[in-house]
């Protein structure tokens, strides 16, 4: 899964997604209304109450058909008695409940899925709850924007093909023997900024110092356009054949800044006519 952060009236709350589902940390919710160290403690009371295992447990049997809904019958049952006490780990366990889970580590803590999370957002405070479904849904479409899905793919694609020109460069540009391993990054990088240089007109060191700012969180490719995106991946392909020809580095150059030129003309001159048709 992966996770994502958002802001909920100065609170950062983590989402975490796949394909299909996402969930929210409760843990990260409960700090809106106690602090870190008692946040456990509003989970538990939450869970322990009668209203939320019906709410938990009618979920799971509408979306989970392995649920077990003898082992729910018996919680609920000695819900509301002074008494009763239940764990997110023990809920899980018993029922096969697939609607709640606790993470472990650094990024742990526990996570529902989206639609019992907005019901624990409820008992926290209404007003949590709608800003809390507005920068979710904000998320959603952020996340579902066509020229974000584009990017993304571009930039994927730009990763493996750097994977093929790491290829090229460790067989046929590092010596074999006499070199120390700690030492190959740097070929890599000599490599990946010979692109830069191709493509945008300067090393990724000359972009940090440039955009300091920028540069906190973001990289040189990180800042690209899905056109400048798209003829790097192809830079990288035609670099990888180049150097398993055995061209030298010049004559490498010299071609690879003509086939980024070319390129981003064409694709920018078609975004341009597309543009003006929209």
């Amino acid at each position: 899964m992966k996770n994502k952060i958002i802001m909920v009236q100065g609170v950062q709350i983590t989402v975490s997604s796949d394909q299909q589902n996402d969930y929210i940390c409760i843990s990260d919710m409960a700090k809106a209304k106690e602090n870190n160290s008692r946040a456990a403690d509003v989970i538990k009371n939450w869970l322990r109450n009668r209203m939320t295992l019906e709410f938990l447990g009618t979920w799971e049997q509408i979306y989970n058909p392995d649920f077990k809904v003898v082992e729910f019958d018996h919680f609920k049952m000695r819900a509301g008695l002074h008494t009763f006490v239940i764990s997110v780990s023990e809920w899980v366990e018993k029922t096969n409940a697939i609607g709640i889970f606790a993470k472990k580590g650094k990024y742990g803590g526990t996570f529902v899925h989206k639609d019992i999370a907005f019901e624990f957002a409820s008992a926290i405070s209404p007003t949590f709850k709608l800003y809390l479904i507005k920068e979710f849904q904000r998320l959603k479409k952020e996340e579902n924007d066509p020229t974000q899905i584009e990017w993304s793919a571009k930039r994927f694609l730009t990763k493996n093909n750097y994977l093929i020109q790491t290829h090229a460069v460790k067989k046929y540009l590092i010596p074999q023997k006499n070199y120390k391993s700690d030492l190959e990054w740097l070929a890599y990088a000599d490599e990946a900024d010979l692109l830069n240089v191709a493509l945008f007109g300067f090393t990724a060191k000359a972009w940090r110092e440039s955009n300091p700012k920028l540069a906190k969180d973001k990289n040189i490719r990180d800042c690209a356009t899905i056109n400048e995106l798209t003829v790097l991946s192809n830079l990288e392909t035609h670099n990888a054949i180049m150097i398993k020809e055995g061209k030298d580095k010049k004559e490498r150059f010299k071609i690879l800044k003509e086939i980024a030129e070319y390129q981003i003309k064409i694709l920018n001159a078609a975004a341009l006519i597309e543009n003006k048709k929209i």
